[in-house]
């Protein structure tokens, strides 16, 4: 009997602290904030490193598309492992939802997400020609490779760098926030820690992934040093495959589609907005990206949707991943689609390190001489118990070269 009780106040402590997690609100900008996309500019949220059951993913890729919609992307990047039968069908407009169907390839021990500019039809098309192929592409200089976008997954795996060697040329960026990635280094650094955010999971799972994240240090250290040598992007990676579960006579999906897909996302902003013409549109995504014009976000804190950060020159502004010829009066400005409810701070970084930072939902910078420019945002929501406040970075853009 008193087992039995003991039991039961258990589960009605486990429900009174699961109905208090659903009710606390961890986005950082007021839910009333009206999003628009910021002046001059249009933003579009999209995700790449998507797996379906065309490979190791667990759904079908119209299922895969339905959970994109509802997720309200407005770009999904497919990239199933190998892909060497083209999937035509798939790629176009479904609804308001842009859809390119590329591929993963694993390439010495590393994976390689691979882009291009029009549709599959140069990709490899045998696992004997991958190797050969992406040997070619990445020995090129970017002048060479502008029809092709070569991103390098998981660029560490235990701690340890997935790539040996000099990084190539052809290789145009690194992704700096990856979903599963995040959850990895939390299984590593703290098993308990993990464990309680599978019990809180059901209640939240925002909170239950919040909780998990640990600073990528060594990406972006990676990344800087690498922008030193050669223009490196970074990229935000879904790695979705919704691996599922098994329980009882059915198979969980966790995490779902959708939420890995509510995690983190690249912005790309665009001078022009999309039509609905796919080809159109899908030059302007794919140009976008691989010029570097996106900032990456960890949306699990809010839709940075509205987000801006610019180098002005006189009448001219210039998005990040552009090149600039430095000269006096230049001006990095930032600005937020609003102020944050939590505490928050704007970053720049010069060369790596940081140069200022700014408490105010707008900063103006006065560019300083030539270097490679990047701008951070920083929040600190306090989180339910029994965590507290953590700073937590919510935004990065890609480097502003100044020559």
């Amino acid at each position: 009997m008193k087992l039995i009780m003991s039991l039961t106040g258990v589960v009605l402590l486990y429900l009174i602290y699961g109905f208090y997690l659903s009710q606390v609100d961890l986005d950082v900008l007021p839910r009333a904030l009206e999003k628009n996309h910021p002046a001059g500019f249009y933003d579009y949220r999209g995700v790449t490193n998507v797996r379906t059951e065309l490979s190791n993913g667990s759904s079908n890729p119209m299922e895969v598309i339905q959970e994109a919609k509802a997720a309200s992307l407005d770009f999904l990047i497919l990239t199933d492992i190998n892909p060497y039968e083209s999937m035509e069908t798939l790629n176009g407009y479904h609804g308001n939802l842009l859809v390119m169907n590329e591929g993963e390839y694993p390439f010495l021990d590393s994976r390689l997400l691979y882009v291009s500019s029009s549709s599959r039809k140069n990709s490899p098309t045998s696992t004997a020609e991958t190797s050969m192929f992406f040997t070619d592409l990445l020995s090129k200089n970017p002048s060479e490779n502008k029809n092709n976008l070569i991103t390098l997954a998981h660029p560490f795996r235990n701690g340890q760098p997935t790539w040996t060697g000099a990084y190539p040329s052809g290789l145009d960026g690194i992704e700096i926030l990856n979903a599963k990635a995040i959850s990895q280094d939390a299984w590593r650094s703290s098993k308990a820690n993990v464990l309680w955010s599978f019990i809180v999971y059901p209640f939240s799972v925002r909170y239950a992934f919040i909780r998990l994240f640990s600073e990528p240090s060594e990406e972006v250290a990676l990344w800087d040093r690498l922008a030193e040598q050669q223009k490196t992007l970074g990229f935000a990676g879904a790695d979705a495959s919704a691996r599922a579960i098994p329980f009882a006579d059915t198979l969980i999906k966790f995490p779902s589609y959708q939420t890995s897909f509510e995690i983190t996302s690249n912005h790309v902003l665009l001078n022009s907005e999309l039509t609905g013409s796919y080809q159109k549109d899908r030059q302007k995504i794919f140009s976008a990206l691989k010029q570097g014009n996106f900032y990456i976000s960890l949306d699990l804190l809010g839709d940075p949707t509205g987000f801006l950060a610019v180098i002005k020159d006189r009448d001219r502004s210039y998005l990040m991943g552009d090149s600039i010829r430095f000269r006096k009066g230049l001006e990095l400005h930032a600005n937020l689609p609003g102020n944050p409810e939590s505490f928050f701070e704007i970053l720049v970084f010069k060369n790596g390190e940081r140069d200022m930072t700014s408490n105010k939902p707008t900063l103006k910078y006065e560019v300083p001489g030539p270097g490679l420019y990047r701008v951070v945002v920083r929040i600190a929501p306090t989180l339910p118990i029994p965590d507290a406040k953590k700073w937590i970075t919510w935004i990065y853009t890609n480097h502003f070269i100044v020559e």
